[in-house]
């Protein structure tokens, strides 16, 4: 049976993958600002590539890298760029965050990361999956420390996090000079508590604003915000 997501422009294969195409991806990839009109990207953890293949869509960067440790993941993440209309800006690679950043010796001006950031260490009994959900895998000192290293001196970081680590993380970030520039608060709904925050980064100190975003109004039927927000990329938008 064919695991075929189809989005407007490209096509994504997860049966290899431990973590599915899930709202939080779809969420980093549309709402990532691209405003300062990135050269090079990077997307640490990328699973099926589908963030990767979205900023890929919406930008002209020339260098759109990716890295992920699992090897199954990683495979099918390289068949999901060849395949995309995009094959020739988009480049996988097998490593860990660690490796990766003393190995390369070029900074990005934009990375993008949807962590593992279940902190709890309940084994599923499936490592590739716990590997995909897990914090210990990728502790988010480690991440920001790497993040911090590779991010050009102009260059911004997206990222999704549970909304109760939000104060943690900013915190975190902030001790390697990572400072946020712009804050989405996500609910399913309008009673739902904010399950979610979306964050963005620079080396820059700045004021910065915190909007709201909900994405149903009642059960299946989207706000006008989140179809405006994904419209580009889901067919049923």
């Amino acid at each position: 049976m064919s695991k075929l997501f189809k989005f407007k422009q490209f096509s994504i294969n997860q049966d290899r993958c431990a973590m599915k195409i899930g709202t939080d991806g779809v969420l980093l990839g549309a709402w990532t600002s691209i405003r300062h009109n990135p050269d090079s990207i990077l997307d640490i953890g990328a699973g099926t590539g589908v963030i990767a293949l979205m900023l890929a869509q919406r930008s002209n960067a020339e260098v759109i890298d990716a890295i992920e440790i699992d090897a199954d993941a990683y495979e099918q993440c390289v068949e999901n760029f060849e395949i995309s209309p995009w094959g020739d800006r988009l480049y996988c690679y097998h490593a860990g965050l660690d490796e990766f950043v003393d190995e390369i010796e070029d900074q990005y001006e934009l990375i993008v990361c949807n962590p593992p950031f279940y902190s709890e260490t309940v084994s599923s009994g499936n490592v590739q999956r716990d590997q995909a959900r897990q914090n210990e895998f990728l502790p988010f000192n480690e991440l920001l420390e790497g993040v911090s290293k590779l991010l050009a001196e102009n260059g911004l970081f997206s990222t999704i996090i549970p909304f109760k680590e939000k104060d943690a993380f900013v915190k975190l970030a902030a001790d390697v000079n990572l400072f946020v520039n712009e804050c989405l608060h996500v609910k399913g709904n309008s009673n739902a508590d904010t399950k979610r925050v979306l964050l963005a980064f620079s080396h820059k100190e700045q004021d910065y604003k915190t909007s709201e975003l909900i994405i149903e109004s009642s059960r299946h039927q989207y706000t006008i915000d989140y179809v405006n927000l994904t419209k580009a990329y889901y067919l049923d938008m």
